[in-house]
């Protein structure tokens, strides 16, 4: 198991700075620093793991010591973002009383946003995963081969295997980008089913659609 660096010790094998700065205002490069760096510069979730092996030292548990490190500093001088735990890895997110102002921001992203159709569609595939395109089209009652096409091209919807039936079908599951778009860190976070109607499957509403940014 590797050696964890304390949170004050500085990194000897820190990159080259891109900010303009003289030697006087740079900062003491901490592990924690460069963490934050590290998942301010990405668009997608990291695991633990990852990012320790980017900072070539400790190990997950040592990265998720340093993310609630830096959570707690952002709670205590008020920031309006937190780093959070998201599709099996780490993301910064802005917190949701800033959405409506994000969300001004991203609104001409509107015509990539899901629409009720596609969200329904969506629903679906993750709760009845892996499921055939033909249980899809007999929940909805109407054709969905188009909508995989499009939510396949997002990223959003996958082939994960073929039936064991007469002509072997597709069947279909999420990704790993789906979990991203809808904050969810696994699919175990999925709004539970009703118990008193397990067939009807709860509306999804992802991230961008409150104005949440990528970082």
């Amino acid at each position: 198991m590797s050696e964890a660096v304390s949170d004050n010790e500085v990194l000897d094998a820190a990159p080259t700075q891109t900010a303009s700065t003289t030697p006087a205002e740079s900062p003491a490069v901490t592990t924690e620093s460069v963490v934050e760096a590290i998942l301010f510069s990405t668009d997608e979730p990291l695991p633990g793991a990852k990012i320790a092996q980017i900072l070539g030292t400790g190990d997950a548990n040592d990265v998720k010591r340093y993310v609630e490190t830096l959570n707690e500093r952002y709670e205590s001088c008020g920031s309006s973002f937190r780093i959070a735990s998201i599709a099996k890895g780490y993301q910064m997110l802005t917190l949701p009383p800033y959405h409506p102002w994000i969300g001004k921001l991203h609104k001409e992203r509107a015509d990539s946003r899901l629409s009720a159709a596609a969200l329904e569609t969506l629903a679906i595939v993750a709760y009845k995963q892996p499921v055939l395109r033909a249980d899809i089209e007999a929940i909805r009652g109407v054709a969905v081969g188009d909508m995989l096409v499009r939510l396949r091209d997002m990223n959003l919807v996958r082939i994960v295997g073929r039936a064991e039936e007469i002509g072997r079908p597709l069947l279909y599951g999420t990704t790993n980008h789906f979990l991203e778009v809808f904050g969810l860190s696994s699919l175990k976070d999925l709004p539970k089913l009703d118990a008193d109607n397990p067939e009807a499957v709860p509306k999804l509403t992802p991230l961008a659609a409150e104005g949440i940014p990528e970082r």
